[in-house]
């Protein structure tokens, strides 16, 4: 006779089989690209605001953050439209990535208003503690972001899940390792941007040299550009898994590019903290 463990275990296995089968009427695939070419027209409409407004906050264009959100976002969604392209039926249309979609559709529509409406009125949205709004304002950033996260780490395990999915094995082994590599190290380096209450490690002049367009310091140490390779290694990995389809898959070849882009940005990290900018004047 079953223990009351066994059957506890099989009720709870043949629960999570039923919640994987089960589907809805989103389409995840179609919705990431709806959500792709909304942050892309967000891209636009910052871009020209950017050439209108010639206001500045710090030593950047008010507009400038606003068009560099929207223009990640835009690269994220068609990420994730892509990979949920490449599913079975049956899960772009599971649940689990319905729900993705959902809670990452509400964090682009919240955090582009607020950091748009803050640019509006020339004041940061990071980092801002001047009021009691301000500081809730950010915690629900915060909550947004863990929120992408999620999303971005549950289209990944559909695409490990679904055995269906018209993925080549390299491919499939790169999407996988790339986003969860881009939410774990993401985690951890935006977890060291909040806990240092800033972007710095040193105090930059005002005016001081920077890299074009992505206004990184040359001066001191900046986690920016750390948090930007964290973010896109769930871009550059399946590049590296397609190459590797198309030439003979070896599975070694993707764990190795894996290991060695995480120890680039672990690297570039560690210069940060260590008060050095990536690049000098």
């Amino acid at each position: 006779m079953p223990s009351l463990h066994a059957i506890r275990l099989d009720r709870a296995t043949d629960t999570l089989s039923a919640l994987l089968d089960r589907t809805g009427p989103i389409d995840g695939a179609r919705a990431f690209r709806a959500l792709a070419l909304a942050a892309t027209g967000m891209a636009a409409l910052t871009l020209g605001m950017l050439v209108l407004d010639a206001r500045t906050l710090g030593a950047e264009p008010v507009w400038l953050k606003p068009f560099k959100f929207a223009a990640s976002f835009a690269i994220l969604f068609a990420t994730l439209s892509l990979v949920a392209g490449r599913f079975s039926d049956r899960w772009r249309r599971n649940v689990f990535v319905a729900l993705a979609v959902l809670v990452a559709g509400a964090a682009f529509a919240f955090e582009m208003a607020y950091i748009g409406a803050q640019a509006a009125r020339a004041e940061p949205p990071h980092f801002n503690e001047t009021t009691a709004f301000h500081e809730r304002m950010y915690s629900l950033m915060g909550l947004g972001a863990s929120g992408l996260m999620g999303a971005i780490a549950t289209v990944g395990a559909a695409a490990w899940l679904d055995r269906a999915a018209r993925l080549g094995e390299g491919t499939r082994l790169a999407v996988v390792l790339g986003f969860l590599g881009t939410v774990i190290l993401t985690m951890f380096v935006a977890g060291e941007l909040a806990g240092n209450d800033g972007r710095y490690i040193g105090v930059p002049t005002e005016g001081g040299p920077r890299l074009p367009v992505l206004g990184w310091s040359m001066e001191v140490g900046d986690l920016r550009p750390a948090h930007f390779l964290s973010l896109h290694m769930m871009q550059a990995l399946p590049l590296l898994g397609l190459a590797a389809d198309r030439r003979g898959f070896r599975r070694h070849s993707i764990v190795i590019g894996a290991t060695l882009y995480a120890a680039l940005t672990l690297l570039v990290y560690l210069q940060a903290v260590l008060g050095l900018p990536l690049l000098g004047a």
